[in-house]
This record gives structure tokens, sequence and C-alpha cells, in this order.
């Protein structure tokens, strides 16, 4: 039987026990989690199985409503995955001090959320075989094309904003943990590529992080304002907006913000991180989750009152049919219960602290996922053209339970590329960070008096 080897030679510091035991040690409930998630992915998986031997029509979208839950997937993973920037590239360079815990959840999110993204447009296709003409014979003058090649750019730059940040980590990994697989030391050797701390490797690696943290930026913006121009330039009801693109983006970083508390939240209390992710934190999050709300509440307005007030033909009747008509419900829960009480609940410190604030962002998580829905669907259930002399189903919108297995799905994969990544590596930078658990000459005695 393997000797199990006493802590006191896994980890030379309280810091190192803290950032690097969940690599260590696999707990009973990681395995029940990671279970769970491969069994959402296979139900998801047979969904797909059956939509690629019968085809689209096991979906319930049509030839108007041809874009449907999987079309709102994808907007939310997209506006997920601006996170990352938000965090890597505005506040890392504004030199938030506050926001260091933070960065590599932000982008360990985003690429995940961006990976999700890129494979639901393919699970859209109804042959997916057929993906690689998007390259062979793809059209500059197609907005597709467009968003084919920022969501390519912008996973190219969030992994290798991830992979930088991760290196001296990595190499961290690499000299002191001893007790894990084999394949884990293999892992670890090759991906830290010789690092060793050197001076003149730390210069090049900060450069590279500086170049790449401004470049994402811009990138980021043109990722969701490209995906807006995908809805802007089809001639619909509800999308014909040059507001489109603003509203995209300011929805994004605020859905961003509250996935990033939601995160922070499991982090903190599973991995045992309350030493450095603080109370702090969540009221700092908090307050840029109200600051984000409020733009994106702006923009709201004007992507609606313009519409509401002219109340014309066919935007007459979408702007009916959400306020009041079959999809009024849903619209008003998004408003109420996803943007407006979250804004006035977040001006009050006491709700700005880890429990309520983590509900509170659960709200608007959802708010912002029934919100991509509503952009999608009762648009393309009212074409400029009347519907006529159609089949029923033709007229409305139910997703089939193939499409819910295969939402289940990209979600539980997501998931599953966090909980990995995080298992994997520091999910807090361990040599950038000054926390308050860094080691003394008095907590080195008492770790040591703790492990003996």
């Amino acid at each position: 039987m393997k000797k199990s080897i006493p802590e006191k030679q896994l980890f030379n510091s309280i810091k190192e026990r803290d950032l690097l035991g969940h690599i260590v040690k696999t707990s009973v409930r990681y395995k029940i989690w990671i279970a769970i998630l491969l069994l959402f992915i296979v139900f998801g998986m047979y969904g797909y199985y059956r939509q690629i031997r019968y085809g689209l029509i096991v979906t319930a979208m049509r030839d108007y409503t041809s874009w449907g839950i999987y079309i709102s997937n994808f907007v939310f993973f997209v506006a997920v995955s601006l996170v990352g920037s938000l965090f890597s590239s505005i506040l890392k360079l504004n030199k938030n001090e506050w926001a260091k815990p933070l960065i590599r959840i932000s982008e360990i999110i985003a690429v995940a959320a961006i990976i999700c993204a890129a494979v639901i447009i393919i699970i859209d296709m109804g042959r997916p075989d057929r993906f690689i003409y998007v390259f062979k014979f793809g059209r500059i003058q197609s907005p597709i094309i467009w968003d084919v090649i920022i969501i390519s750019t912008y996973l190219v730059i969030s992994f290798i904003l991830l992979y930088i940040s991760l290196l001296p980590d990595i190499a961290i990994c690499r000299d002191r943990l001893t007790a894990i697989p084999k394949w884990k030391k293999k892992l670890y050797k090759i991906a830290a590529i010789n690092w060793s701390n050197q001076p003149e490797q730390v210069i090049i690696l900060k450069k590279i992080g500086r170049i790449l943290g401004i470049t994402v930026l811009p990138v980021a913006f043109a990722i969701h304002t490209v995906t807006s121009w995908l809805f802007a330039t089809t001639w619909r009801p509800g999308w014909d907006s040059t507001n489109l693109g603003p509203y995209f983006v300011s929805g994004a970083f605020m859905v961003g913000a509250a996935v990033i508390i939601f995160a922070m939240y499991f982090v903190r209390k599973y991995l045992n991180l309350k030493s450095y992710i603080t109370t702090t934190h969540f009221d700092h999050m908090g307050k840029l989750l109200v600051l984000l709300s409020l733009v994106y509440f702006y923009f709201n307005i004007n992507e609606y009152l313009g519409p509401a007030f002219k109340m014309v033909g066919v935007e007459g009747e979408h702007i009916t049919e959400l306020f009041v008509g079959k999809y009024a419900p849903m619209y008003w829960l998004v408003q109420i219960f996803g943007l407006v009480l979250p804004i006035v609940f977040l001006l009050f410190k006491n709700l700005r602290k880890p429990v309520p604030i983590v509900i509170i962002s659960s709200f608007v998580i959802l708010g912002a996922w029934f919100k991509r829905f509503l952009i999608v669907i009762p648009s393309l259930q009212h074409p400029y053209l009347p519907i006529q002399g159609v089949d029923e189903s033709y007229l409305h919108y139910v997703p089939t339970w193939e499409e819910w297995a295969i939402t289940m799905a990209s979600f539980a994969s997501l998931l599953l590329i966090i909980t990995i990544l995080i298992k994997l590596f520091p999910v807090i930078p361990i040599q950038e960070l000054e926390s308050p658990a860094e080691e003394t000459s008095i907590e080195s005695k008492k770790f040591k008096n703790e492990i003996s």
C-alpha cells in the first residue's frame, strides 16, 4: 500500500499549501461533481446523435425560426467570454490591485466560454461536415466570416493570456509537487518550457502580458460587436438597430461580472481561499456589477424606447408581443429580476456580502440567458413578409428535448473545462499575489506546528 507523504514535505509555506493543496488532493466530492457533468454531456451527445442521424427536424427550428436556443447559447457564451478582457485588460492595466486574485479565474472562464461558443455554432449546423467550407469558400462580405475570424482570434489571444500568466506557477508545480501522478509531472515539465524565473524571462513575460492585455481589449469589443452585426445586418424587427453593438457589449460585461462573482463564491468556499478572496472583493465586485448594470439599463432604454414610441408595422407587433403578448411574462421577469432589482439590492452594502451577492448574481445570469432567448426567438417569428400557407409548427417555437439536452451538455462542458483547469493549475497567482496569508517567520512556525 502506498504511503501518503506528510504535508510538511509537500509544501514550504502556508501560502503554497493553500494555493496548491487542491492540486495534490482529490476529494470524493470532486469525483462526484465530474461524474454529474459527464452524465449531462453523455445525455447531450445522445441528443446530438439523434440530430445528426435524423437531421434538424428533431429540433423545433423551422424555416422562419431558424435560430433557436443554440444561437441563444452562442450569444450567451460569447458574452461570458468577455469577462477575460474585463479583468485581464481593463482592471489589470488600470492597476486595480484588489482584482489580482480574480484575474486567473476570469481568464479560465473566458477560455472555456469561447470554446463552448465555437462548438455550439457547429452543433447548430445541419451539416457539420461542411464547416470546413466556411474557410475554403468563405466570402469576406459575409458577417458570418467576420464572426469566424474574430472568434478564432479571441480564442488564441485568450489562451495565450491564460498560459503566460500560468507559466511561473506551472514551474512551481513542476518543482514542488512530488506526490502527484507521473502524467501530471510530465504535463508540468512540458508546459513550463524550462521556466526558471530568471530576471530576463520575467521581463519578457511581463512585456508580452502588457501587449496582449492591450490587444485583447479591442478584440473583445469587436467579438461581441461583430456578433451583434450578425443580427443587425439581417432584416428583422428588433434587430434593425444601430444600438445593437453597444447593447450587446454592455450586456456582456454585466453578465461577465455576475459570472465572476458566482465563480468567486464557489472557488472561495470549496478551495478554502477565504484569506485570498475576501469580503472586500465581493464588495468591489458588487459595486462594479451595479455600474455595468446601469450602463446596460441605459442601452435597454435606447433599444426599446424608439420602437415602442412609434409602434409602426411589424416592429410594433414585435414590441407588443414582448410587452403584453405571449413573451411578456418572460420579458418583464428578465427586466425586473435580472436587471432592475439587482441594481437596487446591490446599492446596500450588507447585500454585497458573499451569500446575498451570489444569489443576486444568479438572477443576473439567468436573466442574461433568457434575455438572449428574447433577442433571438420573437424577432424570427415576426418577419417583414407575412407567414402564410405554412404548417402550424412554423408559427411557434418550443425547444425539443434534444435541444435542451444539448444545451445542458454545453453548460456542463463549460463547467467541466473550468473545473479541470482549476484542478490542474493554481487558481490564484502564487508569485504575483501579495496575499494576506503571506508567510512570515511567525506563520512559518505556526505552519510547522500545524502539520507536525
